[in-house]
């Protein structure tokens, strides 16, 4: 499912693609989109972006303030499969549940599409409470949430389960957190606060007066920390536009990208909110997996349903046994999961994450 870096590209195209552009009329909803109509209607409009963790807000204002209605705005989660489109008008894709229409003739169409309709939105400019700061546009608040607050009991839980939680970790999904732990050799299974209490002592070394400016930031570049490449590697991703809504046929650069999530050779195990966790089978890692219990997940729609409700941990999930990732073909990412699902439904066996 989309994360923040796929956020955050969605609201720079749209920043992009809409910025000279003129919108007029309302805004139309398909019958089964998951979010309110929208009350606005304006002779000349513009829109903007801006995304904050799994969360992108977008604001219309018409041109003439003075006998226009007021700025709306509107918060979107993108659940599993949502992303915006710029179109011909005549010419709209399937999914398309929510749309705006351009002034210009003939007419395009900024279109919220999600074809598995776990995304919507919401009117209002408010950001959901119970998520904290973003790791990409607000690292600082977010680093310093999380360190001061290593008494709550999320962090008992495993780092792996940890990092998915939005509360502190807003914007990091299925694949950053694998690549995260991949890049710092961070067994998964790790109790969180044990990894992330070592952070408080480096904290106050990075803070040694003794130490100039410029050697701060080599310490931190040549020892980048947990909290750091929370920020950083979804920076890369959006950097080198590898997920960037206006060239999606890059999936392939994406894949090269990726040095652990669905890399062949590398282990799995399902976590007990049963979500996939991919990671390198080290002497450790293998104690923890013989320890696994095999527990099998209901439905895997069901499970992704959940998370998009409500982005909180999932009860009664075990962990599955490790297994090594095969080959997998060159294709999409979401038609990847399709196919493994279904096969695996023929043979009888639980369906992967």
């Amino acid at each position: 499912m989309p994360e923040c870096p796929e956020l955050h590209l969605a609201g720079r195209f749209i920043n992009t693609a809409c910025g000279a552009l003129v919108f007029a009329g309302g805004v139309e909803r398909s019958p089964v989109g998951r979010g309110p109509e929208v009350p606005f209607r304006s002779e000349a409009y513009s829109i903007s972006a801006i995304a904050r963790g799994k969360e992108l807000r977008l604001t219309l204002s018409a041109l003439d303030a003075a006998v226009g209605p007021p700025p709306q705005d509107l918060v979107f989660r993108f659940g599993m499969s949502g992303s915006f489109r710029l179109c011909p008008a005549a010419e709209l894709p399937r999914h398309a549940h929510l749309r705006f229409l351009t002034r210009e003739s003939p007419p395009r169409a900024l279109c919220f599409v999600d074809p598995r309709r776990f995304g919507s939105w919401r009117l209002g400019d408010a950001w959901q409470p119970e998520r904290g700061p973003c790791v990409i546009s607000e690292y600082q608040a977010f680093r310093e949430n999380v360190l001061k607050n290593l008494d709550d009991r999320a962090f008992d839980k495993p780092i792996c389960e940890v990092l998915l939680n939005q509360k502190y970790f807003n914007g990091i999904g299925n694949y950053l957190r694998a690549e995260i732990l991949y890049r710092l050799k961070i067994p998964p299974f790790e109790k969180a606060r044990t990894v992330l209490e070592a952070l408080q002592e480096q904290e106050k070394s990075k803070k040694d007066p003794s130490l100039t400016l410029s050697k701060k930031v080599k310490l931190r570049q040549e020892n980048p920390d947990l909290l750091e490449l929370c920020h950083a590697v979804p920076t890369e991703v959006i950097t080198a536009e590898l997920l960037d809504p206006e060239h999606s046929d890059n999936y392939a650069a994406f894949k090269n990208w990726l040095q652990c999530y669905l890399v062949p050779g590398m282990s799995s195990l399902r976590d007990r909110n049963g979500r996939t966790i991919w990671f390198q089978v080290t002497p450790r890692a293998s104690k923890q997996r013989r320890r696994a219990a095999v527990k099998t997940p209901k439905s895997e729609l069901k499970e992704e349903e959940k998370e998009e409700e409500a982005d909180g941990p999932r009860k009664g999930r075990g962990r599955r046994k490790a297994t090594a990732a095969s080959a997998l073909p060159e294709v999409p990412l979401g038609v990847r999961r399709s196919r493994r699902i279904s096969a695996r439904r023929d043979e009888g066996a639980a369906p992967a994450v």
